[in-house]
């Protein structure tokens, strides 16, 4: 994968302290095409699409929100849906997201994610840098959402 103009800008903006405190790249030093690349082919490798992922994520979020900050089960797992005030705008420069913190846990596996982490899995096919608090894993995505 080429890495272009938006590629560069939008990794300039992921270092932590542009958008948040940490970032979204972790302790992931590749350059930002080779981290989607290698997250496109793990995909691939599991069978897992982008959207119907990012669907399943927003079906989870939404129906954690009903233990209003509090752990419920949801068809197997647990979902915990944090709130916070504002928005988050994506590195791509492609739109701004609500502050959100969804915990899901099922079978010993965790993933933790926010509607701007939605976004960027379905449109930019980005699960963030190893080591990014709020990386989408895909293994994990895998064993929590399937």
């Amino acid at each position: 994968m080429k890495e272009t103009e938006g590629f560069k800008e939008a990794h300039e903006r992921m270092h932590p302290g542009r958008i948040t405190a940490q970032g979204f790249l972790g302790t992931d030093a590749r350059p930002l095409p080779d981290i989607v690349a290698r997250d496109e082919a793990e995909f691939r490798r599991l069978g897992l699409a982008f959207e119907t992922v990012a669907a399943e994520l927003r079906r989870l979020r939404d129906e954690g929100r009903r233990g209003l900050g509090e752990p419920i089960s949801v068809g197997g797992a647990v979902v915990t849906v944090g709130d916070a005030r504002g928005l988050l705008p994506c590195p791509w420069d492609d739109g701004a997201f609500h502050k959100d913190s969804v915990t899901v846990e099922r079978d010993g596996t965790r993933v933790v994610y926010s509607d701007l982490s939605i976004h960027m899995l379905e449109k930019h096919h980005f699960c963030q840098g190893e080591g990014s608090a709020f990386r989408l894993d895909p293994g994990a995505l895998k064993r929590v959402v399937g």
